[in-house]
């Protein structure tokens, strides 16, 4: 399958999860916004269950987009970019000196 009958049939089957659900508790007689939710509930319960192969062809389709023509020089400034931005507490630190060492 293409990446693009990949994400059509992906994007199509979860807007089905969610619309139908949707009109049907519409019809009912729930108010919209209860609609909404609980319709957001099913479609990602549905979405998780049934559309492993379908998310995971789209998701390698993004991988292979990504990364189709990178050169070493844009992976190693991706990761700089990456280290530089990362939050202070995950970066990774020198190990901090052993006072004990220090003692003789």
């Amino acid at each position: 399958m293409t990446a693009r009958k990949s994400w059509l049939l992906y994007t199509v089957i979860r807007l089905a999860f969610f619309i139908v659900p949707l009109l049907i508790l519409d019809a009912l007689g729930f108010q919209l916004w209860l609609s909404a939710i609980v319709s957001t509930l099913i479609a990602v319960s549905l979405s998780i269950i049934f559309l492993r192969n379908a998310r995971d062809n789209t998701s390698q389709s993004v991988y292979e987009w990504r990364n189709r023509d990178r050169t070493a020089d844009d992976i190693a400034e991706d990761e700089i970019l990456d280290d530089a931005l990362a939050p202070a507490d995950t970066k990774t630190q020198p190990p901090a000196e052993n006072p004990e060492a220090n003692k003789r």
